[in-house]
C-alpha cells in the first residue's frame, strides 16, 4: 500500500522565479522524510486573494505505508 502527498508549487512559494534549482532542492528535501516523486504536473492554482488562478505545478510523492 502506497500514501501519496501532493505539493502546490507557486513561483512566490520557491522565493521568487521557479527555476530547476529551486524545484530540485524541493524534490530533495522530500526524498530526506523518504517520498519518492511521482509526477510533476502544471497547472492553474487558485489564489487565497481575488478571482482567477496562477499558473503552478503540483507535484505528487508516494512511499509505502
Amino acid at each position: 500500500m502506497y500514501t501519496y502527498k501532493v505539493i502546490e508549487v507557486r513561483e512566490k512559494m520557491l522565493g521568487g522565479k521557479m527555476s530547476g534549482d529551486k524545484l530540485e532542492r524541493l524534490i530533495n528535501e522530500q526524498a530526506r522524510q523518504g517520498w519518492r516523486l511521482k509526477a510533476i504536473t502544471s497547472a492553474d492554482i487558485k489564489g487565497r486573494l481575488g478571482p482567477g488562478g496562477v499558473e503552478g505545478l503540483l507535484v505528487t510523492f508516494e512511499r509505502e505505508g
